[in-house]
């Protein structure tokens, strides 16, 4: 592959071989290689045979840890991010688990961060590690907790799931620099088409392959992505992957490759209308507040119109007057958007956090988290509309 330059893409610097959009839909250029066919093949097989001097035909020895059509899927991905590396997952928390095992030391992590995130690091404190909780907009905190605990990793997440919190990469970069730590980010809700974090100065970009990447509800992955492959961290990583075969299944890397081809149109898509539905929500009598950083109103927005490119995501929330009764009411009165966990499909879904996680997390009762597919954002607009009459 030839070294990475710096470019525009539709008007935007990126520094990746070729822009996104073009990486996504030819799948990083891959063909089979056997029939010249456009589409790659899938590779089912779990162990492979040697020859009579016992070396092996392909390099692969067995499927836990070396799989052809994992392996193309990965490289569409390390295209994206302008990677060095990338490793998939059988899930974005096998991803997330296996990062924050394989570093050796402290870790720093956002507080504001997804759920399932939150539950992990409660189980590894229970463990015995040392997991430290901080605001990563606060700079000089920041700062001083790592001068003072010296972590291996800091691990912030941006936008944020549910609450849709933005963090300024390259400022938390120059933090986790200055005390030795490397940085991790979970830009799954921005995508490679919005944030390219390694170019902001992060050292590992994490994604739940599962919402926009793969993007059509039909399979569960994570991926990890690094910028230096040389990194000790990063060789525990694929040694955890290996050792414990947490890796992702060849159908399931091929559904995710076949997604991937639509990647820059759907994000695109799905952020316009998503930007469109969060001014609307805005001025509704029935909602008291709304969470998306393509708004002026929200904290986090001039962090975000800095370094994501070409919108600002699918993913908000919304909180509508009155509590939890009144927010299943809401939700209980759609037709088209579909009441169902996850983000970043076609369709457009929309959960009432509070009935998924604990109280502890402090999700607001009223609050209801909304991923915007790619419908015609006039059929969404009223769906929603006619479902709020029941409490404006």
């Amino acid at each position: 592959m030839a070294p990475a330059r710096q470019r525009r893409c539709d008007g935007r610097r990126v520094t990746t071989q070729r822009c996104p959009a073009t990486i996504a839909a030819q799948a990083a250029g891959q063909i089979n290689e056997t029939t010249g066919g456009v589409v790659g093949a899938i590779e089912t097989a779990s162990t492979f045979e040697r020859d009579q001097s016992y070396a092996l035909r392909s390099g692969d020895t067995y499927r836990r840890d070396h799989n052809a059509t994992v392996r193309e899927a990965e490289g569409v991905i390390t295209a994206l991010e302008g990677a060095r590396e990338t490793r998939l997952f059988s899930s974005g928390l096998a991803a997330i688990a296996t990062v924050m095992r394989a570093a050796d030391g402290p870790v720093v992590v956002q507080s504001s961060t997804y759920f399932g995130t939150q539950s992990l690091l409660a189980s590894m404190a229970a463990e015995g590690r040392m997991v430290l909780r901080a605001d990563p907009m606060d700079q000089s905190h920041l700062a001083a907790m790592g001068a003072a605990e010296r972590p291996a990793l800091i691990f912030i997440e941006t936008p944020s799931n549910p609450f849709l919190s933005v963090v300024d990469i390259a400022a938390v970069a120059g933090v986790a620099r200055g005390c030795g730590a490397l940085l991790a980010v979970d830009s799954t809700a921005a995508t490679p088409i919005h944030t390219r974090p390694l170019e902001l100065g992060a050292d590992i970009v994490i994604h739940s392959a599962t919402k926009a990447l793969n993007g059509h509800s039909d399979v569960v992955a994570g991926a990890i992505s690094v910028k230096d492959a040389d990194l000790d961290l990063w060789q525990a990583i694929k040694t955890v992957r290996g050792r414990e075969g947490a890796i992702l299944s060849p159908f399931d890397a091929y559904l995710l490759t076949r997604g991937m081809r639509t990647l820059a149109l759907r994000v695109t898509e799905a952020s316009r209308s998503a930007l469109h539905m969060a001014h609307w929500l805005e001025h509704h009598p029935a909602v008291t507040k709304v969470r998306y950083p393509g708004l002026a109103s929200h904290p986090g927005h001039d962090v975000a119109a800095r370094q994501m490119d070409g919108g600002f995501g699918s993913l908000l929330s919304f909180d509508v007057k009155g509590g939890g009764d009144e927010a299943l009411a809401v939700v209980g009165r759609l037709n088209l958007i579909k009441r169902a966990t996850s983000l970043g499909g076609v369709e457009s879904l929309i959960e009432h956090r509070h009935s998924i996680e604990p109280a502890s997390t402090g999700i607001p009762k009223n609050l209801l988290r909304l991923s915007v597919g790619i419908e015609a954002v006039e059929d969404l607009v009223a769906d929603l509309s006619e479902a709020l009459r029941i409490i404006a």
